[in-house]
């Protein structure tokens, strides 16, 4: 199982239509227009982001069929 890092999650976010609003401390936090939801990405250094924060966040920003294609991964 391959997960990613804050910094990755952050770019997959953008590329996604999310706007970074502002970052408190190492926690970037996410919305988009249209949405009532808010997403928050916890970047520290380059660690890896666990698998049910992951799934929780890429199923918030409506992306998770992206989690089972990262999960698969060599």
């Amino acid at each position: 199982m391959k997960n990613i890092s804050g910094k990755k999650l952050c770019k997959i976010l953008e590329e996604n239509g999310w706007s970074l609003v502002r970052i408190s401390g190492s926690h970037h936090i996410f919305i988009k227009d249209g949405e009532d939801a808010r997403i928050v990405v916890p970047v520290h250094r380059n660690k890896e982001i666990k698998t049910g924060l992951l799934k929780a966040i890429l199923k918030t920003a409506g992306l998770l069929s992206l989690f089972f294609v990262l999960t698969n991964l060599p």
